[in-house]
């Protein structure tokens, strides 16, 4: 007997440039009609999407979301990055469509198409509590950090992120030295990725201050090294 399947129809603004994006991702075309209602179905490898037009969708509005689950995330993200930056010119961080950022041992990353539907690629063996430190954070840096990184790598929602951060940064003995100094470079990161140049070189700037040991601000370098 055959196993179950479950497909996604996701709603689109139009069905043509929904399929030119899809197949920057590798997705190719199974089925298409266009009356008596727009609809498309495509594949890629084992994952399979549908769409089909809604009249007045706002894609600043959608909410659809999808699970994909794949064997590997970083060299998918790579393929995809390479893709979206010869169509676009850069990668396409803000707005619509869009993609977050990868970093070295990130087990997820999220694609939202040019009607915001959000696809979330997870590699098949994440861990359980995933973007959890193995200690619960105690201190206000400590947990800023961690809310920080799930607003950015499970809703990419980067300016959220970024709010977390300024306040916990702003308060007085928020944590310990090196906590302070993962907060800048991830608040860093996200100014570059907001289009804030100089509040980015700030960040770092600030950062590279700090009294840590060799060892820390090694640890440091290899951490802004991961952002990407």
């Amino acid at each position: 007997m055959k196993g179950d399947a479950c497909i996604p129809l996701l709603p689109c603004v139009e069905i043509a440039p929904t399929l030119e994006f899809y197949a920057l991702l590798g997705f190719e075309v199974t089925y298409q009609q266009r009356a008596p209602n727009p609809y498309a179905a495509t594949r890629r490898g084992g994952a399979q999407l549908h769409f089909f037009g809604l009249k007045g969708l706002d894609p600043q509005k959608a909410f659809s979301s999808c699970l994909i689950i794949v064997d590997e995330v970083e060299a998918l993200h790579a393929r995809f990055l390479a893709s979206l930056r010869k169509a676009y010119g850069r990668l396409p961080l803000r707005g619509l469509p869009r993609m977050t950022r990868m970093k070295k041992g990130q087990t997820r990353f999220t694609v939202v198409d040019p009607s915001g539907n959000s696809l979330m690629f997870i590699r098949r063996d994440e861990p359980a509590g995933y973007g959890d430190d193995a200690d619960a954070p105690t201190s206000l840096l400590g947990n800023a950090l961690k809310t920080a990184r799930r607003l950015r790598d499970f809703k990419g929602d980067d300016a959220a992120a970024a709010k977390v951060l300024d306040v916990a940064l702003k308060k007085d003995g928020a944590g310990t030295t090196v906590e302070r100094a993962k907060a800048l470079v991830a608040r860093a990161e996200l100014a570059m990725a907001l289009g804030d140049t100089p509040r980015a070189l700030e960040l770092a700037r600030e950062a590279g201050t700090l009294p840590l040991l060799a060892s820390e601000r090694e640890a440091l370098r290899q951490l802004t090294q991961s952002q990407a």
